[in-house]
């Protein structure tokens, strides 16, 4: 069994305060036996004001979250997946990444969100994410105390061939990291989780982001995991920081993928 555990936080805007808020939860996932922690999409700050993002943006290897989350997991002896962080790349522009870090607080693979929410919701939201971020160019499946894990983040889970690409390069378990607005959140979270599940036969990890930020944005919350056969395993069916707790049987995978091989009945296509 792989024993899992899965932050919701409210993260503020400045690296400091995200570390001082994720370090508890931390070292009380680690102390309920937890061999690998995954937190949400923007662990180390959420700020939606690009001229304030701006101004305390740093690199990975020099911003405080990132450098005292790495820390934590050498101190702890887990494996973290910081499931992003918004970092300053070496060309000066911004990366949302997705960045693993092994029991000796080693980076060992990143990933840079693919796909960029870029959205006029019906509530009258406007997101341009490709204005502030850019977006990567490759997928990533990565180990991770004994799993292969294919990384996205939050946007990207409305994108089935990413994940279907990622499980049929391996990897077993799916990580969605968040920070989902309440409208699209309380609409269409749970349901895309589950479907990525299904289509794919994999475990889904989705770390979220909930409650009123210090920005002023507003998010849903509701982490969850989900079963290769679209069960909710486990499920913070709230808002507020916590640590949610999971054991997973890895061979249950195979199991969902050979009574649906959907991954290996798939064809190619031309048209329309």
């Amino acid at each position: 069994m792989l024993e899992i555990a899965l932050l919701q936080l409210r993260t503020p805007a400045s690296q400091g305060s995200a570390l001082q808020q994720a370090e508890p939860l931390i070292r009380e996932a680690a102390a309920s036996g937890a061999s690998l922690i995954v937190t949400p999409e923007g662990s180390n700050l959420l700020q939606r004001n690009r001229g304030r993002l701006y101004e305390v943006l740093a690199s990975m290897e020099e911003d405080e979250a990132v450098l005292g989350l790495q820390a934590l997991a050498s101190e702890l002896g887990v494996w973290l997946l910081i499931g992003s962080a918004m970092v300053l790349r070496s060309d000066g522009k911004a990366a949302n990444r997705s960045i693993l870090v092994d029991p000796r607080g080693r980076i060992v693979a990143t990933y840079d969100k693919l796909h960029m929410f870029d959205v006029d919701l019906p509530t009258g939201e406007r997101h341009r994410e490709s204005s502030v971020y850019e977006p990567g160019d490759r997928a990533v499946v990565a180990q991770a105390s004994g799993a292969s894990l294919g990384l996205t983040i939050c946007y990207d889970l409305r994108f089935p061939a990413l994940h279907r690409a990622l499980a049929r390069s391996g990897a077993g378990i799916l990580t969605v990291p968040a920070a989902f607005t309440r409208p699209t959140g309380e609409a269409h979270w749970e349901v895309l989780l589950r479907a990525r599940a299904i289509e794919t036969g994999s475990f889904v990890l989705a770390a979220a982001q909930g409650g009123l930020h210090e920005d002023g944005r507003q998010t849903w919350g509701h982490s969850m995991v989900v079963g290769p056969w679209g069960e909710v395993l486990a499920l913070a069916d709230h808002d507020d920081p916590c640590v949610l707790r999971v054991s997973i049987d890895l061979a249950e995978v195979g199991k969902a993928r050979s009574a649906i091989p959907a991954l290996e009945n798939a064809r190619a296509f031309v048209g329309p």
